[in-house]
């Protein structure tokens, strides 16, 4: 039927079983929004975090996941002009990505440049933006800056290399021994095997580090930082009083959006400074699996569910 969609969603909290493919009555957009065809879809590790319940924010079942996407518009609301039927565009949605169509406000999505396909586009939302976001609008990283990137095979990591090294810093990055003569591709300038080197050993008067892993990786970092340089987590919660201690500046990744960061990421790609990272793709039926190899870690560039083949 015409006003319903393939969706998935899950009822409860809990493993990636309780992903199910349903039919369910196709969105409407509101007088701000448009309604997208959803082409792809990013798959960011905040979703399985959401699903498993471990985020602390507002959960009203059932839940469609995803907010990183890439489709066509489908039909605009009432006020707006920007955008017309039948236009490219990518961006990030809070009204769940992982299904056929979604609505998303104007503010949030950029038109898709044709040098940049679905996938690549579904993976700036969340990859890249997030990469850009603690880099610059958070971190202020500038020319000649010595940079720590751990987990630099990631969907933010890879991005991450690229953005600092076109700002002009020196880029250090750790990643597994699959990844490194690709994160060294990308412009690392120093890569360290994180399963056969103890980066905490090799690196030293770090400007500004960049933790994607957590954990133990992020206990070590304070090691590396000197007097007066910059922290910042995506995968943890570090320490204010570690950082008082040590004379770092501990910042909190901002949650802010900003469309022309969308429109400037798809532009350095446009122009072939910055390459777009696609890991492996699932068919919005494989969610599932999808989120299975989310959460186990490890791999390279961002997952994808294609939605439109």
């Amino acid at each position: 039927m015409m006003n319903e969609m393939e969706a998935v969603r899950y009822s409860e909290f809990g493993g990636p079983e309780v992903l199910k493919v349903e039919r369910v009555k196709r969105p409407e957009p509101k007088e701000d929004e448009v309604l997208v065809r959803v082409h792809s879809s990013g798959v960011l590790p905040i979703d399985w975090k959401i699903r498993q319940g471990w985020m602390p924010m507002p959960v009203h079942f059932p839940v469609i996941p995803g907010s990183a996407f890439a489709g066509v518009i489908e039909k605009v609301g009432a006020s707006v002009t920007e955008f017309k039927v039948g236009q490219e565009v990518f961006g990030r949605t809070s009204n769940g990505s992982y299904a056929t169509y979604t609505t998303v406000s104007i503010d949030t999505i950029a038109l898709k440049l044709e040098s940049i396909g679905f996938n690549e586009a579904a993976a700036i939302s969340g990859g890249a933006t997030t990469a850009w976001q603690v880099l610059f609008n958070d971190g202020n990283v500038k020319a000649g800056d010595r940079v720590l990137i751990h987990g630099a095979a990631g969907g933010v990591g890879l991005f991450a290399i690229q953005f600092a090294k076109w700002m002009g810093a020196h880029v250090t990055a750790t990643a597994g021994p699959t990844n490194l003569e690709y994160v060294r591709s990308i412009g690392a300038d120093m890569v360290i095997d994180y399963t056969s080197t103890q980066f905490e050993k090799v690196v030293q008067d770090m400007d500004f580090v960049l933790d994607t892993v957590g954990g133990e990786t992020l206990e070590k970092s304070w090691s590396v930082i000197r007097k007066g340089g910059v922290l910042i987590s995506i995968a943890g919660q570090p320490s204010l009083e570690r950082a008082q201690e040590k004379g770092v500046r501990l910042i909190k990744p901002s949650r802010a959006f900003a469309k022309k960061d969308l429109e400037t990421i798809a532009q350095l790609m446009d122009e072939g400074k910055v390459k777009g990272f696609v890991g492996q793709k699932f068919s919005l039926h494989e969610a599932a699996q999808a989120h299975e190899l989310s959460q186990r870690g490890h791999g390279r560039g961002r997952i994808i569910l294609q939605i439109v083949e």
